[in-house]
């Protein structure tokens, strides 16, 4: 039985990673490594937390010695790494934090793998990153996995720096690895800080709706159960030491998203039409904000088939369903109450 860690698995994406993992694949044993900080979240995998085939790791990627021996007790065979810190506000705010983390906590991680695979065969190290590492794109073109680096925020710098060291440790140490570099995700379980959660929890409350500066700037919207798919594929055909760009080619305004969003939320909460655009108003732009993301995806179609299952729209309309299926998750998961339960229960 092949021996799986996925480090952040409590997260938003690595939650949705586990359970197609766990589910579709019961021949692997799937280690789930969080930390469980604000973020991190085990209700989200409720639903397969006694499964057979699955394990629940408290431990914090930035302690080298805990990771050290965890590999050396569960002698992991493949690591899909999705731990992070990766709210861009909160990078402005605490840089060092991202450091710690995406940087020194990758290192960690890398650094076991090196001392505990001295046979690589069958051995992967997959690191899942984003496109902001490439910085800004004009109002043409697109990311590809050869565009140049060049990251504008702490949080783009720290995944910039932790994308080098993969390939790094490949380079100088022979260790099997594989990178993809996703665009914005979106979808059920996510944290309310980032756009899409945190307006349909303010609209829920009649909250005001705050977009940064003018509302232009643009980004490539990935749901993150194509993202999942995307991963799964590349973890099981992608191609050693190579990169995959996985975008949703969604590009959408933040203003053009925000009222759609307004737009679709009136509708399920049978308010007048126009009601929630209301709650928009328009704050001051935050240091070193992108102008436009957008991600190629053509290699990971021609290579590994993979394109999205679902267009914004319908994507976002099964986002807004879930989040209103799911207040009681939203109002605790605010609250802080499941993390302080869980955190007390894995001490």
């Amino acid at each position: 039985m092949k021996k799986i860690l996925v480090t952040g698995g409590a997260g938003f994406i690595g939650s949705h990673v586990l359970r197609l993992f766990v589910n579709k694949y019961p021949e692997y044993h799937i280690f789930n490594l969080d930390a469980l900080t604000y973020a991190g979240n085990l209700e989200n995998l409720k639903d397969i937390q006694d499964a057979p085939n699955y394990t629940f790791l408290k431990a914090d990627i930035t302690n080298a010695e805990q990771i050290d021996e965890l590999f050396g007790k569960h002698q992991f065979d493949r690591v899909i790494h999705l731990a992070a810190e990766s709210h861009v506000d909160r990078s402005i705010t605490d840089p060092m934090a991202f450091v710690k983390t995406n940087v020194m906590g990758t290192v960690n991680l890398l650094t076991a793998a090196k001392e505990h695979w001295k046979d690589i065969n069958g051995k992967l190290f997959y690191h899942v990153s984003t496109d902001e590492v490439y910085g800004s794109l004009g109002e043409e073109g697109l990311f590809t996995e050869t565009t140049a680096y060049d990251p504008n925020s702490p949080y783009s710098a720290s995944k910039a720096s932790s994308d080098h060291f993969v390939r790094s440790y490949g380079e100088t140490y022979k260790l099997p690895y594989v990178i993809s570099n996703c665009s914005n995700n979106y979808g059920p379980n996510h944290f309310p800080e980032k756009l899409i959660p945190l307006f349909i929890n303010n609209i829920i409350n009649n909250k005001s709706l705050p977009v940064y500066g003018d509302g232009n700037y643009t980004r490539d919207w990935l749901f993150v159960k194509d993202h999942a798919a995307a991963i799964d594929l590349v973890f099981h055909k992608g191609s050693n030491n190579e990169t995959y760009n996985i975008g949703g080619f969604n590009e959408w305004k933040n203003i053009d998203l925000v009222k759609l969003l307004c737009q679709q939320m009136d509708q399920k909460l049978g308010r007048n039409e126009g009601e929630s655009e209301k709650l928009i108003t328009y704050v001051k732009d935050r240091p070193g904000h992108d102008l436009r993301y957008a991600i190629d995806a053509t290699k990971l179609n021609k290579e590994l088939g993979w394109k999205p299952s679902v267009t914004f729209e319908e994507g976002l309309s099964k986002t807004i369903d879930w989040y209103l299926e799911n207040e009681e998750w939203l109002k605790n998961v605010t609250s802080g109450s499941y993390q302080q339960y869980y955190n007390k229960q894995y001490n």
